[in-house]
């Protein structure tokens, strides 16, 4: 019984992580223009940005009832993962 419980769940985990797939698709799309505009690679790390991004995570998960530990962590990573992506795909001087 509560194995099934948890194959249930774990089928709806599956498939929202297919969705997120998507969203992280999309949102790799988006990096890509903002590369394009760079000039430079120092333009890549925007600590206020950053920051302002952060602010805005924990503010919302909050208000959602999400542990801001969670989706801090997750957006440090995420941040963290595009900043290299960036990196590794900017063509200028």
């Amino acid at each position: 019984m509560v194995k099934q419980g948890i194959e249930r769940i774990r089928k709806d985990l599956d498939q929202l992580d297919e969705k997120l797939l998507v969203v992280i698709k999309k949102r790799t799309d988006l990096v890509k223009k903002v590369i394009k505009l760079k000039n430079y690679k120092k333009d890549i790390i925007d600590k206020k940005r950053i920051n302002f991004i952060l602010k805005k995570i924990k503010k919302k998960s909050i208000k959602l009832r999400i542990d801001p530990s969670i989706t801090l962590h997750i957006w440090k990573e995420m941040i963290k993962a595009f900043i290299k992506y960036e990196y590794k795909n900017f063509k200028k001087k």
